[in-house]
């Protein structure tokens, strides 16, 4: 378990064993989400330029035309 003191202005600071669970660095911002039992949750919050480069795709070049057939077909399986 890992705590921290509250300043006089109600501010924190992270350990380092969260900020390194969180995956966040200086600058980065957190989302806290209030529940009613009195639990508060520390999300990262992930802006979308982070996601550039996640999917790969190493096939073959694919046309629009061929992504909504793809679409069409898959949803005439259902």
């Amino acid at each position: 378990m890992v705590e921290s003191a509250i300043t006089a202005k109600g501010q924190t600071t992270l350990p380092k064993p969260v900020r390194r669970a969180l995956g966040i660095e200086p600058g980065d911002r957190v989302r806290y989400v209030i529940f009613d039992n009195n639990e508060v949750r520390l999300l990262p919050v992930r802006p979308v330029s982070r996601l550039f480069g996640a999917l790969k795709y190493d096939g073959p070049p694919v046309s629009l035309e061929d992504m909504e057939r793809a679409i069409a077909d898959g949803a005439n399986d259902l």
